[in-house]
């Protein structure tokens, strides 16, 4: 598995199918996804000062991120999202 740098989280995207009356959307008029379960972090960031700050969120935490936020990856034909952990607005319960 890929192991993010920084103060980066890889997320698997909740991919939702989205119909409306019964019609199929298709892919390139459907909105982002903004939730995902998180698949790897890293141990933290370090400050300025030097001290390291432990992320705010771990593995298997289905969470909400920014609509435009990260970057998307493909890996072993599956596809990620690598985002900083800033973009990430709310764990879910």
């Amino acid at each position: 598995m890929l192991k993010p740098l920084g103060d980066r989280v890889i997320l698997q995207q909740q991919e939702e199918e989205q119909t409306i009356g019964g019609i199929v959307i298709a892919n390139n008029a459907k909105e982002k996804p903004q939730s995902g379960k998180v698949v790897a972090v890293n141990d933290g960031r370090v400050l300025d000062n030097g001290t390291k700050v432990d992320p705010s969120v771990k593995v298997g935490d289905q969470v909400l991120f920014d609509k435009y936020a990260g970057t998307e990856v493909k890996y072993q034909g599956d596809k990620y999202l690598v985002l900083h952990e800033k973009d990430i607005v709310a764990i879910e319960d």
